[in-house]
């Protein structure tokens, strides 16, 4: 039987050039959100944010480059890998959380939109390809290719362009730990709508939760932790516990939940791509998402990882892993036609995404 489905056609990455190591850290003063010293050295609390998140290096974007720059330059790649003119596009999506950041000033620029500079970097002269924005915290390209799948099956596009492009080191409290978990980056990918078989490729569901009562300030804009800092200068802040407790609760829920849709076991499972956000907290959801199925040991390799040395780049994490084992770029990791993939994330709002998707 014939049906349309929506196919990712190419893919592609930006990865910033800045490298920054857990060193990098040792040199700063930590405090709490109570404005006092953490009552441990800097050296001793960035071993111990290896041991929790997994990280040892991250990327951050050069002074000159900003985040619709690493848009540009990933929808680039995207668009040859899928060998499709851009005039063609229906719609270009970039998830994004805070626009431009220029380096050493504290505003955030959206307008014009990051889409909108982006479609005009690529020369598109069509005016019926639309392009916006759309702020979902870190699940934000995943509910970006969610939302071009329901355009598709709307009729409305046939063709999108879906961007997660992110600048986290220009809105980071360097005297809060957590500014160490955070990275730069861009992953974007070219989804359009195709004839397909029962079997074959594209999405074959989607899932997406928000749960905005008592989590909605789990991340937040906040002052710095500094004593006696300007409180009207705001920076990326994170409950890290609560983040913590309310995705290994929520997030296998979500994913069993795509699955379920797509009438796909967990065993059919080829890998699991999830946002990197802390190396533990991933392993943890993937072991409560089996548990589910009532397996305890979770399938060997199923879950491919970048972020020790890429860090957390939120909107980003996701595209650019994705890129990445497209491209055989990490060992061990590789995908044929016919595998069947996931692609899932947790993040500010607080919003939780899933992707079942066979290649």
């Amino acid at each position: 039987m014939q049906l349309k489905r929506s196919v990712i056609t190419g893919t592609g990455s930006y990865i910033p050039t800045v490298v920054k190591t857990n060193e990098d850290f040792t040199v700063h003063n930590f405090y709490t959100d109570k404005n006092e010293p953490i009552g441990t050295s800097a050296t001793e609390a960035a071993k111990k944010f290896r041991e929790i998140t997994g990280i040892e290096e991250r990327r951050y974007a050069e002074e000159n480059i900003t985040a619709s720059d690493m848009a540009i330059s990933a929808a680039k790649n995207a668009i040859e890998d899928a060998g499709c003119d851009p005039e063609t596009l229906d719609q270009i999506i970039v998830a994004q959380n805070f626009g431009n950041v220029i380096k050493h000033t504290i505003q955030t620029d959206i307008l014009p939109a990051i889409a909108s500079r982006v479609k005009h970097a690529l020369n598109i002269h069509n005016p019926s390809c639309i392009p916006y924005d759309i702020i979902f915290g870190c699940p934000g390209w995943i509910q970006g290719v969610i939302q071009a799948d329901a355009f598709f099956k709307a009729g409305i596009a046939n063709k999108c362009l879906v961007i997660g492009t992110e600048t986290l080191s220009r809105v980071l409290d360097f005297h809060d730990r957590d500014s160490m978990i955070f990275s730069d980056g861009a992953g974007a990918c070219v989804l359009e709508a195709k004839e397909s078989t029962e079997g074959g490729s594209g999405i074959l569901a989607t899932a997406a939760q928000a749960h905005c009562l008592n989590e909605v300030n789990y991340l937040y804009f906040g002052k710095s932790n500094y004593p006696g800092s300007d409180p009207r200068i705001r920076y990326i802040k994170m409950k890290g516990r609560k983040v913590y407790e309310y995705a290994i609760k929520n997030v296998p829920l979500a994913m069993k939940e795509c699955l379920d849709k797509a009438g796909i076991g967990i065993r059919d499972l080829k890998k699991i791509i999830i946002h990197q956000a802390n190396e533990k907290m991933d392993e943890a959801i993937i072991k409560v998402l089996y548990k589910l199925y009532d397996i305890d040991i979770v399938e060997k390799d199923i879950m491919p990882m970048n972020i020790r040395k890429l860090g957390n780049s939120s909107v980003a994490t996701v595209p650019t892993l994705f890129d990445s084992i497209r491209k055989n770029q990490i060992q061990g990791h590789s995908l044929t036609t016919g595998d069947i993939i996931l692609f899932a994330s947790v993040g500010a709002g607080m919003n939780i995404n899933a992707v079942c998707y066979r290649m």
